[in-house]
């Protein structure tokens, strides 16, 4: 998910692997810690919790989550402007609620640029600044809006926490799920980095064969070591991957975002609005 106007929507073909068989967890070793009962890691030993949010109450926490309002998603025709507001962001029925949806008054969008406006306002958060993390265990339980008319996309991200001199996308960009209404059974990692100058390659830096059905809860998953990533959509394997590239050797903070689409999935006002991106928990292990 590029942190512009413009949405990537990368698509390609992947033979999934299976997920390698984990050892059986010390019996010293607690199983339960913050985020539940602890997954087991690959190579042995069971994941410790490091952020977890079940989104309860009614009130988003500000000292974790920052919600952006420095960002525009869409096309130049039907745009729209991220804003900090409850219509767009709200924590609601033991979830995280981000929306987009149109105003009758168009609005001004400083990210667009000086005196652009837009009829349409979207709702991001991320941890930039309370919580990054490299390497470990990703994980959050998503619900995006149930409909196959164009124009909606949402995105569970990682972004770096040091930009560092190198531009996007040399400088890294972590998506463990893009779900587009358009394609309305799949979710699609992708990992962006110097590996954008060969374009989408199928099992190296993305895949099309992660099965998530809209309008259902979907749980993605991301496992990050040093030397490999593995992407998995409600437990299945559908990305492993090497994670060596220098763009990679950072730590990253996770983005939770409801958009507006692009390309194929361009907003062309079939889709009603206002449409909401459900998040029932957030849990990152190391």
């Amino acid at each position: 998910m590029r942190r512009v106007v413009t949405v990537l929507a990368c698509l390609g073909v992947l033979a999934a692997a299976g997920p390698p068989t984990a050892a059986s967890p010390s019996v010293d070793e607690p199983s339960v810690d913050a985020c539940g009962p602890r997954p087991a890691k690959p190579g042995g030993g069971l994941w410790s919790c490091t952020l977890d949010d079940d989104f309860t109450g009614n009130t988003l926490n500000r000292s974790l989550w920052t919600v952006s309002t420095h960002f525009v998603t869409g096309t130049p025709s039907a745009f729209a402007c991220y804003v900090d507001d409850p219509s767009v962001v709200n924590v609601a029925g033991g979830s995280l609620n981000l929306s987009v949806r149109r105003v009758v008054t168009p609005v001004p969008c400083p990210a667009a640029g000086v005196g652009n406006s837009t009829s349409y306002v979207a709702g991001t958060v991320s941890t930039v600044g309370a919580f990054s993390q490299q390497y470990g265990r990703f994980e959050a339980r998503i619900r995006a809006t149930d409909t196959s008319d164009p124009g909606l996309h949402e995105a569970f991200w990682l972004w770096p926490e040091e930009q560092g001199l190198l531009p996007w996308p040399s400088s890294g960009e972590i998506d463990v799920s893009e779900t587009y209404s358009v394609y309305p059974d799949r979710s699609y990692p992708y990992l962006h980095s110097t590996m954008d100058l060969l374009g989408a390659r199928p099992g190296v830096n993305t895949a099309t064969t992660c099965v998530a059905q809209r309008g259902a809860w979907n749980t993605y998953t991301l496992e990050w070591s040093p030397t490999l990533f593995e992407f998995f959509v409600n437990g299945a394997p559908c990305l492993v991957t090497g994670s060596g590239d220098a763009a990679f050797q950072k730590a990253y903070f996770p983005i939770l975002t409801q958009a507006l689409g692009q390309y194929a999935d361009a907003y062309d006002g079939r889709a009603a609005l206002p449409v909401t991106m459900n998040v029932d928990y957030v849990r990152v292990w190391r």
